[in-house]
């Protein structure tokens, strides 16, 4: 035990030493690093799992740390074994997050690093509220994903080309249940219906409830894969949802799908002007 606590205090006595800029910086670095990390990996199942790694190879590093060195005892093979495990952890890493990891790369390969924001207006987020609200009444499914940084033009090549003006009536018609369009995917780029009859990635079955359908099931894994904001209404129930970021917000009525829409649509200082509009 005066080992150990011998150990502590040499540790705490090099860590004084350090210079503070250089701590701080560091430490601000691996801040963003595990802020950026737990944002991306937030609703999936490799949240979960690097929790539990992280605290396993911070336990194992610290006790390696902090066990007493001296001429007789370097703790060489503990130290050996600890090289192994990390690369062992490193593999094992790269198989059980390869879809994560997938969904990161595929992020930088498609976002625009030099384009400007996403260009969306009242006018577009009006539209989606009032053709949701009519397809849930109608019980008439439907899924629309609006475009945001990560370009979708991969996505819209399985479907039919459309740049055409976004209203409530061409997404109703577009849904309805009969015409060639209705049991795929829209995409709306810039405020302007892209393109229908797409086809979006599925999530894995785990990610999502078995009492859902495929349009869920989509919305989901495009989540996932980008930043969409995707909006499902349910051909059972009529129900209204979102997906985005990975997250699934369910059983919206028109308002709150409205103010979700304007939160993850709107830039920041036209929300203001809205608002302000508002209680003008």
């Amino acid at each position: 035990m005066v080992e150990l606590i011998r150990a502590i205090s040499n540790y705490l006595h090099r860590v004084a030493t350090y210079d503070p800029l250089e701590v701080v910086v560091e430490m601000i670095l691996i801040g963003l690093v595990i802020w950026w990390v737990t944002r991306f990996l937030r609703g999936t199942r490799g949240a979960s799992l690097v929790k539990g790694a992280a605290v396993v190879l911070a336990v194992v590093y610290l006790c390696i740390r902090l066990l007493p060195k001296d001429q007789d005892r370097r703790w060489d093979r503990i130290e050996f074994l600890y090289g192994k495990f990390l690369l062992f952890a490193f593999v094992a890493g790269v198989v059980a997050f390869q879809p994560e990891l997938r969904r990161a790369l595929g992020h930088l390969g498609r976002t625009r690093l030099f384009g400007g924001p996403w260009r969306y207006v009242e006018e577009n987020i009006a539209a989606l509220v009032e053709s949701a609200g009519y397809l849930s009444r109608n019980k008439t499914g439907a899924i629309v994903a609006v475009e945001r940084k990560v370009g979708l033009g991969g996505l819209m090549e399985s479907g039919t080309p459309l740049d055409a003006e976004l209203t409530a009536g061409l997404l109703n018609t577009i849904f309805f249940h009969g015409t060639p369009l209705h049991d795929m995917g829209v995409i709306i780029q810039h405020g302007r219906v892209a393109a229908a009859g797409c086809q979006f990635p599925l999530a894995e079955s785990e990610d999502v409830d078995a009492s859902f359908g495929s349009r869920h099931r989509a919305a989901l894994g495009l989540a996932q894969d980008t930043d969409a904001v995707v909006i499902v209404v349910s051909e059972e129930t009529g129900r209204i949802s979102i997906a985005s970021e990975g997250q699934l917000h369910i059983g919206l009525d028109t308002d709150g799908l409205r103010e979700l829409l304007r939160a993850m649509l709107l830039p920041k200082q036209r929300k203001w002007l809205v608002r302000k509009q508002s209680a003008g």
